[in-house]
């Protein structure tokens, strides 16, 4: 019981620190009764409480369990009512959001394929070209698959003879995916169903006639989104023919926990399996010659001991960027037919920059990088000599550069936090770069300001951290600003375009994004400083970066919002626990709550690679010593909180949240309110529908206005 004793000790000692009072006076709030149960579990010899278990029951089956979500959301839902602005910023971020947006182009058999959004469509459409010049023709349209919008188009994939697309559906914002195929020229959904597909792409042979694809065994329905994910396998679906002849490529019965990503070479010639355990970026890679019929699948690399990322093929050569002696990563090259470690050739060595994304397209290597968090490009030729830069417009971010190795163009996004995502053309032999679509946004980029500073943290670490907002805003000490964070999974935060952000900037509002370790904006090094063990290290980065705002005259405590998803959530959490005298108001959405038990639903288990396990007798006092659900401690002045979640997130389970808002209100002593906003059909993020995401973000960010007494400009909204 020392262990506990101690926590317990801190966590008061933090909660008597000074702590400001809301400046508007909040409405009185009379939560649901949240009944307690008498379960104790015992780790390590330390009894550790959890009154709130029951809450983890699946909310399609618990009955009590709903009843909790429909009395939380109806108290939330009336405090929201007494906001007077949130109308105002309901409509503001619709018209902010009514502009056309484009994916990326995918060229196959001639074709080219893109998503496009006309600006408030619920979910994205698909449409394909003859060439750049033709006209667009609709090919898939997920608005018409359910009337709440909650039905999406996940990703799709172009056969290589521009035949087929097959293409992911996913069903309320659940991880798990059915596979469907559709005819080109006709428009016609062939009768091609696949199910039980989660965590996969669909690779094409390189003769059209099907594609590989990864999935999990059936489960019933009451387990499907809850149960851990085990025994996934890799097939190839031959279109035409049912999913029961589908014929199995590779699983290890032997070895359940392992994962499958299935990608076939441009040339057709070669299959490549990724096999993964977790969300650490250490695989091992099988190869199987396509192009031998006898061939069977064989292991390339064997030991999750790196990082090694597929990227292309020159014939037999095989290239990969990996981690191995270079934390910062570089690219490697291994002959398919003679893959021993002593034969691979190095192409492009490490540097002091990340080595973040490779494309082999054009005849050349297309290769970015993360130079403190903002991206520059480079081109390689095949021997690794540099022979030119792809030159971008300032502080932002350049992903895509996808492609054949001979194609000749190659398409790529460019974005920054007062620049829209715009999609360029690189003819990859003349280097010119010229816009292919740039959206028409109702508000001007000059009047914003985008600059980055370094902060210290608590050991001495310099953190970088981007700040943006109005040219007309002048930080005084007392201005609002949201603080946004991650830190884990490798997982970089480069500067991008987000309507939500734009909103909260026109509003007056400073917007910072630190870019916390765990993260991965300067390799390896850097992620794993934030990992189980050194968890803290991200907590402490995040404390710091707050600090800093304060200390700089940015804003104080009272106006100071933080907000982060799913690892951000629990970011969010575990700092609003170890300081709740820094900040005004906290959004934790969809987060990691429960650090002892999260292993143990759905995806869960691939997270001990970053946060380690309650198994584990250190790796649970860490665990213990920030998760937020066990460190809300009763009689602490917490700020506002806004908790956020979804009934059918099967990622991160909802009784995350749900016991983690019971815990909190349970413990605040002060007059901020701390409430839960449980949105229903939708999931962890993916595929929710326009028209819900700007209801969750028009609440989100009244709250915000209410509680860290903002006032809007003048004739905000009209």
């Amino acid at each position: 019981m020392m262990i506990r004793i101690f926590l317990l000790t801190t966590a008061v000692a933090l909660s008597a620190c000074s702590r400001h009072e809301p400046e508007v006076e909040a409405p009185a709030i009379d939560y649901p009764k949240t009944a307690t149960v008498d379960h104790v579990d015992s780790y390590h010899g330390v009894e550790v409480r959890d009154p709130y278990r029951w809450l983890e029951d699946d909310v399609r089956e618990s009955d009590a369990v709903k009843s909790w979500v429909d009395e939380q959301n109806e108290v939330t839902f009336a405090y929201l009512d007494t906001i007077s602005e949130r109308d105002a910023i309901r409509t503001r971020l619709t018209e902010l959001w009514d502009y056309e947006r484009y994916s990326l182009p995918a060229r196959e058999g001639g074709r080219y394929y893109y998503s496009h959004n006309d600006g408030l469509q619920n979910q994205n459409v698909v449409y394909v070209q003859d060439s750049l010049d033709d006209e667009a023709r609709l090919l898939i349209d997920p608005n018409t698959w359910s009337e709440d919008g909650t039905v999406a188009l996940s990703s799709f994939f172009p056969s290589p003879d521009g035949r087929h697309v097959a293409y992911l559906v996913q069903d309320g914002g659940s991880d798990w995916r059915k596979a469907r195929v559709i005819d080109v020229d006709s428009g016609k959904t062939l009768d091609d169903e696949l199910d039980w597909l989660k965590f996969t792409g669909l690779s094409w042979a390189s003769d059209g006639s099907g594609f590989y694809y990864s999935r999990y065994p059936e489960t019933s329905e009451e387990e499907k989104f809850q149960s851990l994910n085990m025994n996934q396998a890799v097939y190839f679906h031959r279109v035409g023919t049912p999913q029961d002849d589908d014929a199995l490529v590779f699983a290890s019965p032997e070895n359940p926990e392992w994962g499958y990503s299935a990608i076939v070479s441009d040339d057709g010639e070669h299959l490549v399996i990724t096999v993964w355990k977790g969300t650490d970026d250490r695989y091992q890679i099988i190869h199987q010659n396509l192009g031998s019929p006898d061939s069977e699948p064989k292991f390339l690399i064997e030991g999750f001991d790196h990082d090694y990322t597929y990227v292309g093929n020159v014939g037999n050569d095989l290239y990969f960027r990996t981690n191995k002696n270079a934390p910062r990563n570089r690219l490697i090259v291994i002959d398919a037919t003679d893959p021993a470690p002593e034969n691979w050739r190095e192409v492009i060595p490490e540097n002091e920059d990340v080595l973040d994304d490779v494309s082999l397209v054009g005849g050349v290597i297309i290769a970015g990088y993360m130079q403190d968090a903002q991206t520059i490009v480079k081109i390689f030729d095949l021997e690794g000599s540099q022979v030119d830069n792809v030159n971008l417009p300032g502080i932002g971010t350049a992903v895509g550069f996808n492609g054949k190795f001979d194609d000749p163009e190659t398409f790529f996004m460019y974005t920054s936090f007062d620049t829209p995502t715009t999609i360029n053309r690189l003819d990859v032999r003349t280097g010119e770069v010229t816009v292919f679509r740039k959206p028409e946004v109702d508000f001007d980029s000059d009047d914003y300001i985008v600059k980055q500073v370094f902060f210290t943290s608590k050991d001495g670490t310099r953190v970088p951290m981007f700040i943006s907002h109005h040219v007309d805003v002048e930080p005084d000490g007392d201005t609002p600003t949201m603080l946004y964070g991650y830190g884990g999974f490798n997982i970089s935060l480069t500067p991008s375009y987000s309507t939500t952000r734009l909103a909260w900037m026109e509003m007056g509002g400073v917007y910072a994004v630190a870019n916390l370790r765990g993260g991965g904006e300067y390799g390896e090094n850097w992620h794993k400083a934030g990992t189980k063990l050194q968890k803290q290290n991200v907590f402490d980065d995040f404390i710091a970066a707050a600090e800093y705002l304060v200390a700089e005259g940015y804003t104080n405590p009272s106006k100071l919002a933080i907000f982060g998803g799913s690892n951000g959530g629990l970011l969010v959490g575990a700092v609003t626990n170890q300081r709740p005298d820094l900040f005004g108001a906290a959004i934790p959405a969809v987060g990691v709550m429960d650090m002892l038990r999260f292993q143990e639903f759905t995806a869960g288990r691939f997270w001990v690679d970053d946060y380690g396990s309650s198994d584990d007798p250190q790796e649970f006092e860490a665990l213990f010593a920030y998760s937020p659900y066990h460190n809300a401690v009763a009689g602490t002045k917490y700020p506002a909180v806004l908790v956020t979640t979804a009934d059918t997130d099967d990622r991160v389970v909802p009784g995350h949240s749900f016991k983690y808002a019971a815990a909190m209100q349970a413990a605040q002593a002060g007059k901020a309110p701390v409430l839960i906003r449980i949105e229903t059909r939708a999931g962890h993020g993916s595929g929710k529908p326009t028209d819900m995401i700007i209801e969750e973000y028009a609440d989100s960010w009244a709250f915000l206005v209410h509680n860290l007494g903002m006032r809007l400009p003048e004739g905000y909204g009209g």
